[in-house]
């Protein structure tokens, strides 16, 4: 077998890239991330393209820039330096990688994730959406502005508020985070709104299409489905402002959107968040073990909700722990 030769890359996306074989190429080790996003950008979906005249792209770059930016939520550029492959975390190039396999077993619309990512890039019309939403009692959901920084960093660095996650966020983390939730609306018409109380930035409450593959009906084909949730500071709590803005977040979506069911979901033991799901008249509709997670870690079963358009409940009198 002839040694690999290192040539020029023809896009942006990588700094050196390896020439195939002449040989027939062999998968690349699933125990090795790098080399299996290599394999699938730089040879199977390319030669999947072959045979798909419907597909919106067909050269390497193009592919990876699509499942980068659907990874990243945004130009992959805006969060990571180059080369990508060899920069993002682990768990981000992870889902780039899910998302590309999603699109070759033709469980991922190809056209729908390109057109997310030539929006971010401004190219293209986006989805219109207002500013902002104002929930009952007068709470306010609006866009995300600077300023929301350094409160959005705190509440990701408070142990009780991350309680029902794996790990506290890092002020690099939530930065990159404001910043992809914000894009979500120009990519998709809605996302997670941050909410503000008497001025104050107090966390967020929204909904997301669903980008990453998930283990429940609904859930497998990335950006079909729509999970609505919320995180709030410890000082916005038992005050029902997550149940009165997820109120809100749903009439618009049902409305104005369109979307026709949404979903939710949350570590089996977050009681506060299962009971607003619960307030807001969504169905549970079992368990399952989060992707993300790894099996043996104790937050690794959820407990799904559903609801449809029909289902929206008129609020409730005022009270709740949410």
């Amino acid at each position: 077998m002839r040694a690999p030769r290192l040539v020029l890359p023809r896009g942006n996306l990588l700094d050196l890239r390896v020439a195939a074989p002449a040989t027939a190429p062999t998968a690349a080790p699933a125990s090795d991330p790098q080399a299996r996003w290599r394999d699938l950008v730089d040879r199977r979906l390319p030669e999947a393209a072959r045979a798909r005249p419907d597909w919106p792209a067909r050269l390497d770059q193009c592919f990876a820039r699509i499942l980068l930016d659907n990874a990243c939520g945004g130009p992959w550029r805006e969060s990571v330096g180059a080369p990508a492959w060899a920069n993002l975390p682990p768990e981000r190039l992870g889902l780039a990688i899910e998302l590309g396999e999603a699109v070759l077993a033709g469980r991922a619309d190809l056209d729908l994730l390109n057109r997310r990512s030539l929006l971010w890039r401004g190219r293209g019309r986006a989805p219109a959406a207002p500013d902002r939403l104002v929930a009952s009692g007068g709470l306010l959901l609006r866009r995300w502005q600077r300023g929301d920084d350094a409160p959005f960093a705190d509440l990701n660095a408070d142990p009780a508020v991350m309680a029902h996650f794996p790990s506290l966020r890092s002020r690099a983390e939530s930065l990159n985070e404001a910043r992809a939730f914000d894009r979500r609306f120009a990519a998709d018409g809605f996302g997670p709104w941050a909410v503000e109380e008497a001025g104050r930035f107090v966390g967020f409450v929204g909904a997301l299409r669903m980008m990453r593959p998930m283990p429940f009906p609904g859930g497998e084909r990335p950006g079909a489905g729509v999970e609505i949730g919320w995180r709030l500071a410890r000082t916005a709590w038992g005050r029902g402002i997550a149940t009165r803005g997820a109120r809100a977040v749903l009439a618009d979506l049902f409305e104005r959107c369109g979307v026709p069911a949404v979903v939710a979901y949350t570590a089996e033991g977050n009681g506060a968040s299962r009971r607003v799901m619960e307030r807001l008249g969504m169905r549970p509709d079992g368990t399952f073990a989060h992707p993300a997670i790894p099996a043996d870690h104790p937050l690794s079963r959820h407990i799904l909700y559903r609801m449809d358009a029909r289902d929206l409940r008129e609020p409730d009198l005022p009270g709740g722990s949410a």
